[in-house]
């Protein structure tokens, strides 16, 4: 498979992930469930980034912000005062799982990302190159 092709799976998976995750959160009374809340607007930009915008240089961008926000919940979460509480309770198993897929997919799409960008960069300083030479 493409190296791109699998950064785009794994940030749609992780976007899925976090999706999942936040409803979790809005369930439990951790997140307010607001009618101007901002996660919808940010996951139309991460939709329109990975999805659209793949091959480009900001779609690289997003996608790592994608990464980077998946593997951060689960450092966010567990430091918290009530994860042991949470943890226990009724869908407490999806609740950390979630985390623990969050972790691992966000870390695996923040380095395909990086590793993406570094590609493009070089591509495009190669083709910078050809252009003075010819």
């Amino acid at each position: 498979m493409k190296e791109n092709g699998m950064l785009t799976i794994a940030s749609l998976l992780s976007i899925l992930l976090l999706t999942l995750h936040i409803t979790d959160d809005i369930v439990r009374g951790i997140s307010p469930a607001e009618p101007a809340n901002i996660a919808l607007a940010v996951l139309v930009v991460l939709l329109y980034g990975t999805l659209v915008l793949a091959e480009r240089r900001s779609g690289h961008i997003i996608m790592l912000l994608v990464g980077l926000l998946a593997a951060a919940m689960p450092v966010m979460h567990m430091r918290g005062a009530h994860y042991g509480e949470i943890a226990r309770s009724t869908g407490g198993f999806f609740f950390v799982w979630t985390l623990w897929a969050l972790g691992g997919l966000g870390g695996f799409t923040f380095l395909l990302s990086v590793r993406g960008l570094w590609q493009l960069s070089r591509r495009s300083a190669e083709q910078r190159k050809q252009g003075a030479g010819a």
